[in-house]
């Protein structure tokens, strides 16, 4: 049976921070699975036709230091860029959100399309069993992905946890969101930067035309509805039509050659916690981090790659100080 020091469970941003944290602490006995086929989570990059398009995160802020220091060492290195914004420039990648989580999660050891099915404790640690039957050992475990998967997980587990910890994962309810896909024949009539965000009918949070924003070769447009809007029309099998109708003002529909829905049942936190990551039962073993744990000076209060960023670089730290 296999050993490490630490499992990491998601290979999103929080699971990569954390584990390029312990990586730079000279922490090598670790190991990040994810049950994907690519690192990344809600930094996701789809494939249309000759095309491409960021369907998850587009952009992001930085507004503390360390977020700063490393965005720094991002632009050198030419990974991302800044897309627009003065006071808070929004930054995007210079290939694609999901080239990006993986250049940043180049050199780390990942197992991807492993899904974590069940974790048991005993007096050594916790032991992880995946799908497939795999089983492995792990003094420590940290859990990244979306806290409903966390609790789905651990109904099939057996570790101790404490009440109050399960009353606050509970507490954490995601609103989903829907993205309509759309690949046009030519150009569209968007700003030259290839977003809009700013008087949009009801419902609709941006429209992006990623060749104007500089990753796709094709025109591949998508618009990204509200989660107030996709709450009230999930499920609802005329939603396409309706996304196409509320972005009709701006998108030549004659001109489309393609489109596709894609649904995230996870986007966005309505409830946050005021702590970067929780210990579940305050020995270290279980922890869970993600960007609904946001720092207690956290001015922006909502959920967001910054706050992702920041849980997986606490949750590393705490791990590297047990």
């Amino acid at each position: 049976m296999n050993s490490y020091s630490v499992t990491i469970i998601g290979a999103g941003l929080t699971g990569i921070s954390a584990a390029r944290k312990l990586q730079e602490q000279g922490v090598t006995d670790f190991i990040v699975v994810d049950k994907g086929k690519s690192v990344g989570g809600r930094l996701a990059t789809r494939r249309v036709g000759d095309g491409k398009a960021d369907h998850g995160a587009q952009f992001f802020t930085a507004r503390t230091e360390e977020l700063k220091t490393e965005v720094d060492h991002w632009l050198s290195n030419g990974w991302i860029k800044q897309w627009f914004g003065e006071k808070y420039p929004r930054y995007t990648s210079v290939n694609g959100m999901n080239q990006f989580a993986k250049e940043l999660a180049e050199g780390l050891p990942v197992s991807l399309q492993t899904k974590v099915n069940k974790i048991n404790e005993d007096a050594k640690g916790m032991i992880l069993v995946d799908s497939i039957g795999n089983v492995w050992r792990s003094e420590r475990v940290l859990i990244t992905i979306p806290v409903p998967q966390v609790i789905e997980l651990l109904k099939n587990s057996e570790v101790s946890i404490s009440h109050g910890a399960v009353k606050l994962l509970k507490s954490i309810t995601f609103t989903s969101t829907y993205v309509g896909i759309f690949e046009f024949e030519n150009s569209t009539q968007l700003p030259d930067n290839g977003h809009i965000h700013e008087e949009l009918p009801d419902g609709v949070e941006r429209i992006v035309d990623h060749k104007k924003k500089g990753i796709s070769e094709a025109t591949i447009v998508c618009v990204y509805m509200t989660g107030d809007w996709s709450r009230r029309h999930f499920g609802e099998d005329y939603v396409m039509s309706l996304i196409k109708e509320k972005a009709g003002k701006y998108l030549d529909w004659a001109d489309l050659k393609s489109e596709q829905l894609k649904k995230w049942r996870y986007a966005q936190a309505n409830q946050t916690v005021n702590e970067p990551y929780v210990d579940l039962n305050d020995n270290g073993r279980f922890i869970v981090a993600g960007d609904p744990f946001l720092r207690e000076d956290d001015t922006a209060k909502r959920t967001r790659f910054e706050s992702a960023y920041l849980s997986g670089n606490d949750a590393g730290d705490y791990l590297i100080k047990l």
